[in-house]
């Protein structure tokens, strides 16, 4: 044992322990940063950490932690090659998927090192609407360990990113990791690089110590989720009875806590996506020479997109509240419970009012209720100055997210047949034409699933709370893909601290949300472990 006057100076340690919960989740973390590294090198100088000994699940975990802590640099240099990589698979250039398949190739490499056997599944061409074929990104495919005796976890997660220039508004070089009081600002760090490597981190680190990793891993990893995930629900199907066959649970990273304390995601928002057209012919006209005398299609449009929503929120279509899942009591006490505070909520959102007053209210309308959002006109004069045009042809663009248990078929009748009605209120003679172009089902999970527990256990050994239990207002299409094609557990499991800026300028993770996270997951290992056998 370290003697009494080395362990003084550091309050998280007591005979040779580190109390690494209720104490650094509240430390301040460069200070926290430098005792851990201090204690750990004078544990390497006893002896501790490598001891030959079997060491309990508790012990092991500890190294673990503190291997992590003493190696956090070079993991975060690693995260910084990984932001250098443009991988932006949101504009079809051939440079920026080169890049991608660059980053494919420096993951799959990576994976190779710890010992994973690993596929790059090519995709085949990708058709753009201008004619031009480009590559789709190989889907990495990695399995580390097939003991029948451990349960089997697979991780999904993505290495493209979303596009990104200084000149949009960083404060520094997008592609190039830079620290600032503790924050790693670059594209991609918590969208979706870090983690990803916040997840290998932990392999890393239970490799590095000789120990045995409490369960067998798979990685589907992708190039292209930006984009919508091109192809990757064909290789889903296309490996259930195969890659997926042995798979247990699946891990996601790819959302963000609601506030400071950690959170698990058990429930997206789909999404139902409508253009509405209004036709009179097709050229414009000039509204001295026509105004006056025919029905206009923007006053028709107008009039259409303002029937579907009022100003309190409330969607205007009849019935399609009817199929939304009632608030049960476990759900409403969820609610209260969850650490939001709305003022500071509403000040980082830079809004002046809320549609709602209280925290369940704002809550239950993004995560449980459904929306109605009005995105844009085409064909309307949008650009400075006066141009007395009528325009003869412009398409309403509007989406719903979806909640459980909305149907997209029975919503998109519900939509069509609300507009063909107004629309033949307002006797028109215009030609109307209403599209659905996207439909995504909303996913939910069941947050007793054993993974929950299990998370959530890992969740109070790493920060010392209980997590707040969140959904999210969005659409994360390949959740409900998983649960719904290899029908097994689904989890979220966000690392991203609520203002990292995703898709955004200045972008960012917290150097403590990376480093903790890497330990979270090497944490939820030995859980889902123990639970599961």
């Amino acid at each position: 044992m370290l003697p009494a006057f080395i362990l003084a100076p550091f309050p998280f340690a007591v005979q040779g322990h580190c109390f690494r919960a209720q104490t650094s989740f509240q430390m301040d973390p460069k200070l926290k940063r430098m005792a851990s590294s201090i204690f750990t090198l004078l544990l390497l100088l006893e002896g501790g950490l490598f001891s030959s000994s079997s060491p309990s699940s508790s012990g092991m975990l500890e190294n673990i932690f503190q291997y992590i802590d003493l190696h956090q640099n070079e993991f975060i240099q690693l995260l910084k090659e990984w932001v250098a990589i443009e991988s932006d698979s949101v504009q079809p250039l051939p440079h920026f998927r080169q890049e991608i398949f660059k980053m494919m190739d420096i993951a799959a490499d990576k994976l190779r090192h710890l010992g994973a056997s690993v596929d790059l599944i090519e995709m085949g061409p990708q058709q753009l609407p201008d004619g031009q074929t480009l590559p789709i990104p190989p889907i990495l495919l990695a399995e580390l360990g097939n003991d029948p005796k451990k349960p089997t976890v697979c991780f999904y997660g993505h290495l493209d990113v979303q596009p990104a220039k200084k000149e949009d508004g960083w404060n520094t070089d997008p592609f190039t990791l830079v620290e600032v009081d503790g924050k790693l600002y670059g594209r991609g760090t918590s969208d979706n690089k870090g983690p990803v490597l916040a997840w290998i981190n932990a392999v890393v680190a239970f490799k590095a110590l000789n120990q045995d990793i409490p369960v067998n891993i798979k990685f589907i990893i992708e190039g292209m989720e930006e984009a919508g995930s091109i192809s990757l629900d064909e290789l889903v199907r296309r490996e259930k009875d195969r890659f997926f066959s042995s798979v247990d649970y699946i891990v996601m990273s790819d959302n963000l806590w609601i506030s400071k304390k950690p959170a698990l995601t058990y429930g997206t928002r789909g999404n139902i996506y409508f253009t509405v057209e209004v036709k009179c012919r097709d050229q414009d006209f000039h509204s001295g020479t026509f105004g006056g005398i025919l029905n206009e299609p923007m006053a028709d449009l107008v009039s259409l997109l303002g029937s579907l929503v009022d100003s309190s929120g409330h969607i205007l279509i009849p019935g399609i509240y009817d199929n939304v899942a009632p608030l049960s009591e476990e759900e409403k006490k969820m609610y209260e419970t969850i650490d939001l505070n709305l003022e500071e909520y509403q000040n980082s959102s830079q809004v002046e009012k809320f549609l709602f007053d209280t925290k369940e209210e704002i809550l239950m309308h993004l995560w449980r209720y459904p929306s109605l959002s009005i995105h844009g006109i085409e064909g309307a004069f949008d650009e400075p100055g006066a141009k007395t045009v009528i325009p003869a042809q412009v398409t309403g663009k509007f989406s719903i997210r979806l909640v459980p248990h909305m149907n997209i078929s029975v919503v998109e009748t519900q939509v069509k047949k609300h507009l063909e009605d107004i629309f033949s209120q307002r006797n028109s003679s215009n030609k109307l034409k209403i599209t659905m172009i996207l439909g995504v089902h909303p996913w939910i999970a069941n947050i007793h699933d054993l993974q929950y527990v299990a998370a959530r256990r890992a969740i109070k050994t790493v920060f010392g709370v209980d997590p707040d239990m969140i959904r999210d207002g969005s659409t994360i299409p390949i959740a409900k893909t998983f649960q719904d094609i290899i029908q097994k557990s689904v989890m979220m499991l966000p690392l991203g601290a609520v203002d990292d800026g995703e898709h955004s300028q200045n972008e960012k993770i917290n150097r403590y949300n990376y480093i903790e996270g890497s330990k979270l997951f090497a944490a939820f290992f030995l859980e889902i472990a123990k639970m599961h056998s």
